[in-house]
């Protein structure tokens, strides 16, 4: 049951996409916004292989400007949930993150996710409503980093 977690790139595009639409159904991002995140500077794209394919993804996107940094997306394919893979990649996706603090958002009814991000120090700071393609509201979840941590990562 062991995992690994490795830098993502373009070359996990099939992969990635496929999981999107395996996690996110309707709400799976389109072609061109996987590539971005698998290219664009900064971003800190992360997989979790497991049997010899990526069961895993997170992408964070930090915003130094305006002190804060974005997991962009989070998922685990259904067949390997409640292994502790989403709170190893959240874990290690913040850890490279540099900013004081981390927001996320979750649909209000993804209990196990939310859960998830309570244990992981987030609360919840604003709802956006009718988010998500089908008319669900977004929680907005914020968690602020170690600032210790914060500091001697930024400085060295």
């Amino acid at each position: 049951m062991g995992f690994e977690i490795l830098p993502a790139s373009l070359r996990d595009l099939s992969a990635f996409h496929k999981l999107e639409h395996a996690c996110f159904k309707k709400d799976a991002w389109p072609l061109f916004d996987l590539v971005a995140v698998l290219t664009f500077p900064g971003v800190v794209r992360l997989k979790v292989v497991q049997d010899s394919r990526m069961v895993g993804f997170i992408a964070g996107d930090p915003r130094q400007s305006q002190g804060f940094s974005w997991i962009v997306t989070l998922g685990v394919l259904p067949e390997y949930r409640r292994q502790g893979i989403a709170k190893a990649l959240l874990q290690a996706c913040e850890s490279r993150l540099y900013t004081p603090r981390i927001r996320l958002c979750v649909r209000m009814s993804n209990e196990s996710a939310i859960g998830l991000y309570h244990h992981a120090g987030y609360q919840t700071i604003d709802v956006w409503r009718k988010y998500y393609n089908n008319g669900e509201d977004a929680m907005v979840m914020e968690k602020e980093h170690n600032q210790i941590d914060y500091n001697l990562r930024h400085d060295s």
